[in-house]
């Protein structure tokens, strides 16, 4: 079960994000306004709920029964996260959705380009989650069974669907054929196996720092919501659309990691 469970919980969100770049060649049309924010504001609620009860939990429980020294990995791993992909948007020449100016370094690449590089910056925390929530299953550690390691893996999967799908319909609205925009789609989405892989293997090395990881992975989520997702749900006109995207995706990611425990 271990090693089927693995390879489950690994190329889920691949093929979550790859099902809905193909929708590229199924919609004809710009993808709504509204629609648009709904699915924005639902992945930003599956990421909240999977921080909290898939990671920062697990994290604070991993630390013991010890009052302040308990939540201190909790605390540290969720700032290094932070910071980390602070650091990963500072350095690398990248391009939101919804903005004409360009973030990072300056470069002569593309819109596409800087396109891709922001959806796949915003895809590394994810892969970061699912490789440390598998790690600590493979342990069989008392706080993280791989029935939540998979939970975590559907609820992101889920949300990479509309993801894919939001990534894949304005690269075609830049000029880019259906097949090139499905592809940077699915490029895009690769980038959440390799470092749930890369992940594992650190964390089978480094057991002692686990608790860490977990909050690392939880923080770098948050940042991705915080910095990326709910300003474009805020953006344009004024709607509901985006807060009742979040709701729902943040009670199936709550219901999925309880349920599936």
């Amino acid at each position: 079960m271990n090693t089927e469970g693995l390879l489950i919980g690994l190329l889920l969100p691949f093929l979550g994000t790859t099902a809905g770049a193909a929708c590229v060649f199924f919609m004809r049309h710009d993808m709504a306004e509204g629609l648009r924010k709904s699915l924005i504001g639902f992945a930003g609620g599956v990421m909240v709920a999977a921080s909290v009860w898939s990671l920062l939990i697990p994290s604070i429980e991993f630390g013991g029964d010890d009052g302040v020294s308990r939540v201190v990995p909790a605390a540290v791993g969720f700032m290094l996260g932070i910071m980390f992909l602070l650091f990963l948007d500072k350095v690398t020449p990248h391009q939101h959705l919804l903005t004409s100016e360009s973030e990072g370094p300056r470069s002569g690449w593309s819109k596409t380009s800087k396109l891709a590089l922001a959806v796949t910056i915003h895809n590394i925390p994810e892969g970061i989650a699912v490789g440390i929530t598998l790690a600590g299953a493979l342990e069989e550690s008392a706080y993280l069974s791989m029935a939540g390691a998979i939970a975590l893996s559907i609820g992101i999967a889920v949300q990479n669907f509309p993801e894919g799908a939001i990534v894949s319909m304005p690269m075609h609205e830049l000029g880019n054929s259906r097949r090139r925009s499905f592809g940077i789609g699915v490029l895009s989405g690769l980038v959440e196996p390799i470092a749930a892989v890369l992940t594992l293997l650190i964390a089978s090395f480094v057991l002692p720092v686990f608790p860490y990881l977990l909050a690392f992975g939880a923080g770098a989520m948050m940042y991705v919501v915080v910095e990326e997702l709910i300003p474009e749900t805020a953006s344009g006109r004024h709607s509901d659309f985006g807060t009742l995207g979040f709701a729902i995706g943040f009670v199936l990611m709550m219901v999925l990691d309880v349920v599936l425990e």
